[in-house]
């Protein structure tokens, strides 16, 4: 048991609570329920205290400047969002092969497994970095014409373009202990991270006065603290104030493996390109919300911020189930590994069922807080916008639970394209066809042998963009939980395992 299963934390105690529920309908095993809340939990606390930071970070915005700053903030949002491509790519690598490594006992490749992905994770993020920098109005152009917006997203793409490297490394330093079965000390550093952000922003943003550029600038040196605490705590085995690390690597050790290079790219670019789905559809997708008008972009800003907090059930679970399963693989369990990874999708769809059941609730209460004024037009934009997300995230919990397995066993190329297929052959067209007002087509539909009426569906205006959250989670849950169901993640899984490691060799 871990050690953090004494820890009175009541997120821990919520999902345990749930977990309990479905062992005693006798759907997951109770052994089950407490090792992957003991992984899960701290993640999701993670992810909760991030994504309420970028909600906290657009609320700010929105309050001190304007929705034209949360407009371009939200521009911004997407380039972003490349950070966490590049940086949760190397990290999917990063994350399979220390598990297995953890669960083998392997710990002179695990070492070297972890230096490889800060290497590579430095060199990918750097090129982007200076893009930023150098072109941001041109970039923020691309999406819209906007000339406020593209002016402030422009003043926070370049600062926050800095901080693309450390968030990557953030990325990789979290999935590290993670992957050895430590997600409370991944939990205390990133989070704490997180309330370093709010409170930075709070003193940039309203006690200096410097808008959407004091807000990229809590978000970089956030970064940089986090960084900094992984390092220390990583080569030296143990953080002041934290304990001591699952594991200790040594910073002078080889960096340029090229079998473990070649593993992290292999495993790590599905996963990246699947991230990179999410953010270059944002291109589009906000290209499209800006024939709606501005107050529908920030409509839409404010409910992916809340959706970001929904989804975090989905942080705890798919990396619980990574590590649990690429533990059980690398023992070569492949059964226990099957079991635990079916029990964790069960868990999970449970777990976002409660968490879409309260925001649902609260919705129209929380949307007000990111406008500066209770009167705004984008109001009830986005709390209708939150109610569509509410019912498509529970769908999530079976798309992210059944891609863990996948990602632990290597098998990363199956989730990407469901998540591609989600957002290009789903999301993006019916936000099209609702901003540009097009009809379903009137049809006539024998019924008996009799043909009946043809029905003429009204334009699909805002109704385009709810049914846009469904695709994004509904093709990718049934493509992911299909391929899970086949069984061949366990096959392509012993191409990672620490002996074929060996046998490269």
């Amino acid at each position: 048991m871990s050690a953090v299963s004494s820890v009175p934390n009541p997120f821990r105690l919520a999902i345990l609570y749930i977990g309990f529920a479905l062992a005693r309908a006798g759907l997951i095993e109770r052994e089950r329920v407490v090792r992957t809340t003991d992984l899960a939990w701290p993640r999701i606390v993670t992810g909760v205290a991030r994504m309420s930071k970028n909600a906290v970070d657009v609320a700010m915005v929105g309050s001190a400047v304007g929705v034209s700053a949360v407009a371009g903030v939200g521009f911004a949002g997407p380039f972003w969002g490349l950070a966490f491509a590049i940086g949760g790519g190397v990290a999917g690598g990063t994350i399979a092969l220390v598990s297995q490594r953890y669960g083998a006992e392997a710990h002179e490749e695990l070492g070297l497994a972890v230096r490889s992905s800060t290497l590579l994770v430095v060199v990918v993020s750097l090129p982007v970095t200076a893009a930023f920098w150098l072109i941001p109005g041109e970039l923020i152009g691309l999406i819209s014409s906007n000339e406020r917006a593209i002016a402030l997203g422009a003043d926070y793409l370049k600062i926050v373009g800095l901080g693309v490297p450390f968030a990557g490394l953030n990325l990789v330093g979290s999935r590290v202990l993670v992957g050895a079965d430590d997600a409370y000390t991944a939990m205390q550093v990133r989070a704490g991270g997180a309330v370093v952000n709010v409170v930075l922003n709070a003193v940039f943003i309203f006690g200096l006065g410097w808008g959407v550029e004091g807000a990229a600038l809590g978000t970089v040196l956030s970064n940089v603290v986090a960084v900094a605490a992984f390092a220390v705590g990583l080569t030296r085995g143990a953080l002041p104030g934290m304990g001591a690390f699952p594991v200790t690597i040594d910073p002078f050790g080889n960096y340029l493996d090229p079998g473990t290079l070649r593993d992290l790219v292999e495993i790590g670019a599905p996963v990246g390109a699947r991230n990179l789905v999410w953010t270059v559809a944002e291109f589009p997708m906000l290209a499209i919300l800006d024939v709606f008008g501005e107050n529908t972009v920030a409509a839409f800003v404010i409910a992916r911020r809340i959706w970001g907090i929904m989804n975090t059930p989905g942080w705890g679970f798919g990396l619980a189930s990574s590590s649990l399963v690429g533990q059980e693989l690398g023992t070569n369990d492949e059964a226990s590994a099957e079991a635990y990874a079916r029990d964790i999708i069960r868990f999970s769809v449970a777990t976002y069922l409660v968490s879409a059941a309260l925001i649902a609730v609260a919705a129209a209460d929380i949307v007000v807080l990111f406008a500066d004024s209770p009167d705004s037009p984008a109001i009830p934009i986005a709390t209708n916008l939150v109610y569509a997300a509410c019912v498509a995230v529970i769908l999530q919990g079976v798309s992210g639970g059944a891609a863990g397995p996948l990602d632990a066993a290597g098998d990363t190329k199956i989730p990407f394209l469901s998540q591609l297929l989600g957002m290009f052959g789903g999301s993006i067209p019916l936000a099209y066809l609702g901003a540009a007002g097009l009809s379903v087509p009137s049809v006539t539909v024998p019924l008996l042998g009799v043909a009946t009426p043809a029905v003429a569906l009204a334009p699909l205006g805002y109704w385009g963009l709810y049914l846009a959250f469904l695709a994004e989670t509904s093709i990718p849950a049934a493509i992911n939980y299909a391929r899970f169901r086949t069984g061949k993640w366990k096959a392509i899984s012993q191409n990672y395992r620490p002996d074929a490691a060996a046998a490269d060799d």
